[in-house]
């Protein structure tokens, strides 16, 4: 008599079936892939000596942060701090005050054709130029300094803002902004009553996450002299001075935290 075992009945294990199911195709796409790689690699002009030199510095530069340097340049920190705090504020109030009506005008379902075409024109321009490339273009303008910094996180903010908060009109509930309409309210009051309860609190999270990518971001609009800490770190790094940098990087990191915990409380609150 056969023994039927249990194996037999339940039949072989699943497996997940290739993405490509011609196995010639398959490792010859495999094999393609992998010699591109090598040979892209291969194209790459890398001066080993130069790399050994630059990992000696890196672990300096890692040890550092074992015994930062906060006295040597203190006074310069200092000012680079308070520099890179008074452009992440103003640059944030002002970009997220501009970004409040841009956003209402942006937002499809409360804004007429026209507007909403010019509102998104100036989303799409805020975000299609990157932080570093406006920075640029400001400091050529208007000089070294703050001024440049604060124009350039100002003009970033607009489009991070007032995109995300078009977005947030758009998918509200129409059911409260019907009602307030039914009222016979005026448009001021059917945004400040019916529009702005629904997004308030998205709109309060999303300007404390601004406000930290400000600070980020002020640091490396210094290093292209837009102001803030950014232009003393890259002094320090100029000099190998790896002791003040990392003292300059973990006061950004204490800061960037300590935002970041704000941000939490204050969400916390608002919902």
């Amino acid at each position: 008599m056969t023994t039927v075992t249990l194996d037999d009945r339940l039949g072989s294990a699943w497996k997940k079936p290739p993405l490509i199911s011609n196995d010639f195709l398959r490792w010859g796409l495999f094999i393609g892939a992998l010699v591109y790689v090598v040979l892209a690699t291969a194209s790459i002009d890398v001066n080993w000596s130069r790399v050994a030199e630059g990992l000696s510095r890196g672990w300096a530069f890692v040890t550092a942060f074992f015994n930062p340097d906060f006295v040597s340049r203190g006074s310069d920190i200092w000012d680079g701090i308070i520099e890179s705090i008074i452009i992440t504020i103003t640059s944030t109030v002002v970009g997220i005050a501009i970004s409040i009506p841009i956003g209402l005008g942006a937002a499809r379902n409360i804004a007429p054709l026209p507007v909403y075409l010019v509102c998104r024109g100036i989303v799409a321009l805020s975000r299609a130029l990157n932080e570093i490339i406006v920075a640029i273009l400001l400091v050529a303008i208007f000089g070294f300094g703050p001024l440049a910094g604060f124009l350039t996180l100002s003009f970033a903010t607009i489009g991070f803002m007032s995109k995300l908060l078009a977005e947030d009109i758009e998918e509200m509930s129409k059911v409260q902004a019907e009602a307030i309409r039914a009222t016979g309210s005026s448009w001021l009051q059917w945004i400040n009553y019916g529009v702005q309860p629904q997004v308030m609190p998205r709109l309060i999270g999303l300007s404390m996450y601004r406000l930290d990518i400000n600070f980020r971001e002020s640091a490396v609009l210094g290093l292209v002299g837009a102001g803030g800490i950014g232009a003393t770190l890259n002094t320090a790094f100029d000099r190998y001075e790896f002791d003040t940098a990392a003292a300059i990087l973990l006061i950004i990191i204490v800061t960037v935290m300590a935002l970041e915990y704000l941000s939490g409380i204050i969400r916390a609150k608002v919902q």
